[in-house]
């Protein structure tokens, strides 16, 4: 799996650093998104999905 953040479009709502803090961060000036680990292993897949799921400006995607 690999975590795509198109920072363009993010509005730093926060969703993503709610639901998984060890894969996401927010940059403390603008909010927006900081991927930490673009490469989770399996364990952590079912939270990055739950991130893509939340993110209200669907600024985040998964290739698997």
């Amino acid at each position: 799996m690999k975590i795509v953040a198109d920072t363009d479009r993010c509005v730093g709502a926060g969703q993503c650093v709610r639901v998984a803090p060890e894969l996401f961060d927010q940059g403390e000036d603008d909010g927006v998104v900081i991927v930490l680990n673009a490469e989770p292993g399996k364990a952590l897949a079912p939270a990055a999905d739950e991130a893509v799921d939340l993110c209200p400006a669907r600024a985040l995607t998964t290739d698997g």
